[in-house]
């Protein structure tokens, strides 16, 4: 019989270190929210790069207090209107909206929600 000490004794430990991912969750770069233009925006927006391309996902703590016609963008330290995604599609919790085809996701470090009617900024997240 083997004892718990006996094998204990003769246990070779291996420790193994992963790379950490270079993003914050594991898939993108993440920003919180703040609101802009007196409307209240909050949550968390996630810029995730895929291939060539990517998405923007509005994480589940997502809220917007509303506004006539609200976009989803992305800036590099100001709203890029080349950028914009389509209509938000929810005022509150997760959505998804794909990069428009030959937009880098590496070339920009916020996401907006953008009133196209009134040409004002409603929200900002921060990468």
């Amino acid at each position: 019989m083997i004892s718990r000490r006996s094998i204990l004794r003769g246990a070779l430990t291996v420790s193994t270190v992963a790379a950490l991912p270079a993003f914050a969750g594991g898939h993108g770069r993440i920003g919180k929210f703040q609101g802009a233009s007196n409307h209240k925006t909050t949550g968390r927006a996630e810029l995730v790069k895929s291939g060539s391309g990517g998405s923007v996902q509005l994480l589940g703590d997502f809220t917007f207090d509303g506004a006539p016609d609200p976009k989803v963008a992305l800036g590099n330290n100001g709203f890029d209107p080349k950028t914009i995604m389509g209509s938000l599609k929810s005022n509150n919790g997760a959505s998804s909206y794909t990069i428009p085809a030959g937009i880098n996701p590496d070339d920009y470090n916020e996401v907006w929600i953008w009133c196209e009617k009134f040409n004002v900024p409603l929200g900002v997240a921060r990468l």
